[in-house]
């Protein structure tokens, strides 16, 4: 074989190999590359779990917020509630005082009482507002001894709803009123505020 073939040959291999190393360095080039990459797109989601997500541009309450204030709600409510029957409570127990023996004696004047009785025209009747009474449906009975001697009265108030059905009645009096003197007792009833309930007298005896 000549020289010159031979280098040839020398020459073609030469080249083969030049390329096969290249070919081999640009391999381990993209792996490489594509280790690096999947090692930052690593680092990015646990950096992201470490974190959890932005929440700076979230609106409205969360959850727990939500439930907190619907508890807060209910416990107001419910403290609302037990004001206003606190209050019913004492406003009956002072418009009560002092008086079980005055309503004991009126309602045995009125027992044996045919109709209205003989006093109708010395009462009258003042509704008092609610906010006033813990929510209570109550009436100022004004009584005016319209004769010349001591009198004591017994009055029957009635609550009515709006079909004129009585749905609750009271018993007030006033005992030894002097002549052109007069009381004012509190009538009230303890059924629902609901009822729309109107105080009307019913019975009134002068004795």
């Amino acid at each position: 074989m000549g020289s010159g073939t031979r280098a040839g040959r020398l020459t073609l291999a030469g080249a083969l190999l030049a390329g096969g190393t290249a070919a081999v360095v640009g391999l381990a080039a993209c792996g490489s590359s594509s280790t690096s990459t999947g090692s930052a797109a690593s680092s990015a989601a646990a950096s992201m779990s470490a974190t959890g997500p932005a929440t700076a541009s979230f609106s409205g309450e969360g959850p727990s917020s939500l439930a907190s204030m619907a508890a807060s709600a209910v416990a107001s409510a419910a403290s609302a509630a037990a004001s206003s029957a606190s209050a019913a409570a004492a406003f009956a127990s002072s418009a009560a005082a002092g008086t079980a023996a005055i309503k004991a004696a009126a309602t045995a004047a009125l027992a044996n009482v045919q109709g209205s009785g003989n006093a109708v025209a010395d009462v009258g009747l003042t509704g008092l507002n609610r906010d006033r009474t813990g929510g209570l449906y109550a009436a100022i009975v004004t009584i005016t001894n319209r004769t010349g001697s001591t009198a004591s009265f017994a009055v029957r108030v009635d609550f009515v709803d709006g079909s004129g059905k009585v749905v609750d009645s009271d018993v007030v009096g006033a005992a030894d009123l002097a002549a052109g003197q007069k009381a004012q007792p509190v009538a009230f009833s303890t059924k629902p505020s609901e009822l729309n309930l109107v105080p009307r007298v019913a019975k009134a005896q002068r004795y």
